[in-house]
C-alpha cells in the first residue's frame, strides 16, 4: 500500500526533490556568497530558499514544454566557499569548481550576488570560446569600480567584456532602470548590443514581446549563449526579497514569456541570482526565481528530447 504524504512535505532540499548529481545531463548547485553586495546582505541563503520554493512544482512538467526536468536533473548542493576571503580568491574557487561541472553538464547555478557571476563565465568561456549573453537585470552592472573598490557585484559585465569573455554585440540587456550615469547606463549599447530597459518594456506582454524576441534571436543565432537572471529584474512588487530594488520593474509574466521564446537559442548555462529571502514576503522572490529556473530547464530538455 501505498503511503498518503502531504504533497509539499520537505522530504529533501534538492531542487524539485531531484536526486543527487551524479552522470545526469543537468546539473543545478548553489553559489552561497554575498560578499560584494553593496545594499542589503542575505544572498547568500538563496540557493537554499529557490530549492524549497521548486518543491511545489511537484512532477515538475511544465504545461508550455511538457517535460519534466525530473529524470535528466541532478542537485549537486552548494559549492563549498569560504566566508571571508577576498573576492579574487572567492571567484578562483568559483570558476574551478564550475569549470569541473561544465566539463560534465549543462549547468544551472543559483546565487548568491551577482558578482558570482564573472567566474562561471571564465569557466564557460573556456570550454565554449567567446559567448553571447542575456542577462536580465535592473541594473546595468557596467560600473569601473564599486564605491572605489576594483570589483563587485555592479562591476561584472563590464570586466566580462573587458576581459572578452562575452562579445559586446552579442550582449543583450533587458530590463534596466536604475539610476546611474550615462556611460555606465549605455554601455553595452556604446560597444554594440542591445538593451531593451524596462520603460520601453512596459505594457508589452505575450505577442507583445515578439519584436524583442525577433531581435534577441536575430542578434544572437546561435553562437553559445550564457543566460543570468538577477531577480531584481522584476519588480518589488513580484520581487521583494532582494538586496537592491528598483520599482518600475517587469513582471514575472514578462519574464516567463520571455524565457519560454528565448529557450531556441544554443544555451550553455544559466545562473539566477540576488535572491535575498530575509526580505521577502510569502516566498513571493523565492518561489520567481524557482519558476524561472524550472522553466529554462524544461526549455532546455524540450529541445534535447526533440
Amino acid at each position: 500500500m501505498t503511503a498518503i504524504r502531504f504533497a509539499y512535505a520537505a522530504q529533501t532540499n534538492r531542487f524539485l526533490a531531484a536526486p543527487e548529481l551524479a552522470a545526469q545531463p543537468f546539473a543545478l548547485v548553489g553559489v552561497p556568497f554575498d560578499g560584494a553586495v553593496t545594499n542589503r546582505p542575505g544572498a547568500r541563503f538563496g540557493p537554499q530558499a529557490i530549492r524549497s520554493a521548486s518543491l511545489m512544482l511537484c512532477d515538475g512538467i511544465h504545461p508550455f514544454f511538457n517535460v519534466t526536468p525530473l529524470g535528466f536533473l541532478g542537485d549537486g548542493y552548494d559549492m563549498a566557499l569560504p566566508n571571508a576571503s577576498p573576492l579574487v580568491e572567492v571567484r578562483q574557487q568559483i570558476q574551478a569548481q564550475a569549470a569541473a561541472l561544465m566539463a560534465q553538464h549543462h549547468c544551472v547555478f543559483l546565487g548568491g550576488d551577482h558578482s558570482v557571476t564573472l567566474p562561471l563565465l571564465r569557466a564557460a568561456h573556456a570550454q565554449f570560446g567567446p559567448l553571447a549573453l542575456v542577462h536580465f537585470d535592473a541594473h546595468c552592472d557596467t560600473w569601473v569600480d564599486h564605491f572605489g573598490e576594483p570589483s563587485g557585484h555592479g562591476t561584472w559585465t563590464y570586466e566580462a567584456i573587458q576581459e572578452g569573455l562575452v562579445s559586446p554585440q552579442h550582449t543583450v540587456q533587458i530590463g534596466l532602470r536604475s539610476s546611474g550615469e550615462r556611460a555606465a547606463r549605455d554601455y553595452v549599447q556604446d560597444q554594440g548590443g542591445l538593451i531593451f530597459d524596462a520603460r520601453s518594456l512596459r505594457g508589452r506582454d505575450g505577442a507583445g514581446l515578439a519584436p524583442v524576441v525577433a531581435q534577441i534571436r536575430e542578434r544572437i543565432g546561435n553562437r553559445p549563449c550564457y543566460l543570468t537572471l538577477d531577480i531584481d529584474c522584476l519588480d518589488p512588487a513580484f520581487a521583494p526579497g532582494t538586496g537592491t530594488p528598483e520599482p518600475g520593474g517587469m513582471t514575472s509574466s514578462q519574464v516567463l514569456t520571455l524565457l519560454e521564446e528565448l529557450s531556441t537559442l544554443n544555451m550553455v548555462g544559466m545562473d539566477c541570482v540576488e535572491v535575498a529571502p530575509a526580505y521577502d514576503h510569502a516566498e513571493l522572490t523565492s518561489t520567481a526565481a524557482a519558476s524561472f529556473v524550472w522553466t529554462y530547464l524544461c526549455g532546455q530538455i524540450a529541445k534535447r528530447v526533440g
